[in-house]
């Protein structure tokens, strides 16, 4: 079995969900291991710091790269693991809802802000002056995922073990209140982020319901990065003049299987956006998908 195919092939073909738990897990599993050379030539592990937000001003101006690549940092097994069910969980909740591009810059956009927060508190309240810190972790970003579908859904009941089923917009007051809570308790900067993340997740359905996509440029841009560096990989392809047309590709009984499942998995969810919202709560391509399989 090849694992590297497999994954390369489920990457491709998943989610925007899927990818991003699996972009969390391999900056974990690649930072980690080059931690390794770090630790065997007796040096300092840098790199950890020189991913995460500092919360010196001097320092981040140099590392203005830190507001993106901490969302995607974790400082441990435990940190990965919580924030990546939490990312699971209500990211699945979140595209019942919402297309993947949405769920991506509320993800991206959950976690700048929270960067924000985080960065904006410790060079204005006092508290924070002789402190030297860092930030890293996608719990921003989850937050703002979990405020932003309970603020669409908030009646939305999730079952929780040896407590039972609670509407959303508990959950999420919850996290929010303990986030609050543990800013004078412990890890202040990280409830900072988790309210920044929630303070866009709550802005961004907000300004959704008025009909303004606030993360609609962050996913334009990223689709016409990712279109120029597809461009650039052509370019050190040799060009083949030879043309093959199959008029029926091949494909095994799994490979159908699979198509089958995903267009009957956006079909249920499809239906259960309507009988949640009604018809006119579908996007343009969800009514198109709808009626190419009424036909």
């Amino acid at each position: 079995m090849d694992i590297a195919a497999d994954i390369k092939r489920t990457f491709k073909e998943g989610s925007v969900l899927t990818r991003l738990i699996y972009i969390n897990l391999g900056v974990f599993l690649v930072v980690k291991i080059i931690g390794l050379f770090f630790y065997f030539a007796g040096q300092p592990q840098v790199l950890v710091e020189w991913l995460s937000v500092p919360s010196d001003l001097d320092v981040l101006v140099r590392r203005p790269w830190t507001p993106v690549s901490y969302m995607f940092m974790h400082a441990g097994f435990l940190h990965l693991l919580f924030n990546i069910l939490g990312l699971y969980w209500f990211g699945k909740l979140f595209l019942y809802h919402f297309e993947g591009d949405k769920l991506l810059s509320v993800y991206l956009l959950g976690g700048i802000s929270g960067a924000l927060f985080y960065v904006v508190a410790y060079n204005v309240f006092p508290v924070f002056d002789s402190v030297r810190a860092i930030l890293l972790g996608a719990s921003g970003s989850v937050l703002a995922i979990l405020v932003a579908v309970a603020v669409y859904d908030p009646q939305r009941e999730i079952h929780l073990f040896f407590i039972g089923r609670f509407p959303l917009k508990y959950i999420a007051a919850f996290y929010v209140l303990l986030s609050i809570i543990g800013i004078s308790a412990s890890n202040p900067g990280g409830n900072l982020a988790h309210l920044g993340g929630a303070a866009w997740g709550w802005f961004y359905i907000y300004q959704l319901r008025r009909g303004k996509d606030w993360g609609s440029g962050i996913v334009t841009l990223l689709n016409k990065m990712e279109g120029w560096f597809i461009k650039r990989q052509d370019w050190f392809k040799p060009k083949n003049n030879m043309r093959v047309t199959y008029k029926h590709p091949p494909r095994d009984d799994y490979e159908y299987n699979r198509q089958q499942n995903i267009k009957q998995e956006e079909i249920n969810r499809i239906l259960d956006k309507i009988a949640k919202s009604g018809y006119e709560s579908l996007s343009k391509k969800e009514k198109e998908i709808l009626f190419k399989q009424g036909k």
